[in-house]
């Protein structure tokens, strides 16, 4: 039997997407590259532990868990966590962003500002801009300010960003209008702390980086994975966590979150035995897998 591994997740790199696999290994991502694996058979998915640490008793963790990870050592994760506001003494300067996934999808957010953008590739943001810079608590409250007087949120659900890749204005300014628009009237606001220093809107696109500018629109995306089942395909685009796989008779969209937990296998037949949610209409016949992963 093929050796199974086990996936870390998507993380992305100077030089584009990489697959992380536990014990060190990365797998690189191009476009057309053949991404295919199974789940190894009556396998279970278990939990992947916290910073760094493995589960003490391998739990089992459901399929549809994105955060792969039991009570406890989810608990664990966030005990030091930036974005579960639970560190306040953090020494750091950040940076307060505006980020856009699609038409009426805007968020505020903070990040490392020794982070540069990779905060905003993983989390799929097609434009974005800088707002301010400062410290930790400051960054903090300009968010908060943010989410009060103009009613941005902190937060969009991965669902609603996948829903609405295929449809993406067609030029960067049109996909950078409201971030714009935004910025200007969060200048203006008063109540901004003093120790942080606005910076000007210069807003950064993704969709080249992403491989959405010539990738055919998705049409479903898996829910989980399962023992036996398998996925294969052409990779066409990724954004944030999600890998947009051309299998033959559409692109579906698997969000590498979802592969963290299980024993993964190669597999050499371009398949899709899953369970997948359909954006809309039935999913095509689908092709014959002509390489490996």
């Amino acid at each position: 039997m093929a050796q199974a591994w086990k996936c870390s997740g998507l993380r992305w790199s100077a030089d584009g997407p990489v697959l992380a696999w536990e014990g060190g290994r990365r797998s690189a991502l191009t476009w057309g590259k053949r991404v295919a694996f199974g789940v190894a058979d009556g396998g279970v998915r278990t939990c992947v532990g916290a910073r760094g640490h493995a589960c003490p008793i391998r739990v089992a963790v459901s399929a549809r868990s994105t955060g792969a990870r039991c009570e406890e050592c989810a608990r664990l994760d966030r005990a030091h966590s930036v974005a579960a506001d639970t560190i306040a003494d953090d020494p750091r300067p950040y940076h307060v962003y505006l980020a856009w996934f699609g038409p009426g999808m805007t968020k505020v957010g903070i990040t490392a500002e020794e982070r540069g953008s990779a905060r905003l590739l993983e989390q799929g943001a097609v434009s974005f801009t800088w707002l301010g810079v400062g410290p930790l608590m400051a960054a903090r409250r300009t968010e908060e300010l943010l989410r009060a007087a103009l009613r941005v949120p902190d937060r969009i659900p991965y669902a609603d960003k996948r829903a609405v890749r295929s449809a993406l204005p067609g030029t960067e300014a049109e996909r950078a209008a409201e971030i714009t628009e935004l910025h200007a009237r969060a200048v203006t606001l008063g109540g901004w702390p003093e120790s942080l220093r606005a910076e000007p809107c210069q807003p950064v696109d993704h969709v080249r980086e992403f491989g959405l500018a010539e990738a055919p629109a998705a049409v479903g995306e898996v829910t989980e994975l399962v023992a036996g089942g398998a996925v294969g395909g052409r990779l066409v685009a990724a954004a944030g966590p999600d890998l947009h796989l051309d299998t033959g008779g559409g692109v579906v969209v698997v969000d590498t979150r979802l592969m963290r937990g299980w024993g993964l296998i190669p597999v050499d037949a371009d398949e899709l035995a899953v369970p997948v949610r359909e954006f809309k209409g039935a999913l095509k016949e689908r092709g014959v897998q002509d390489g490996l992963f």
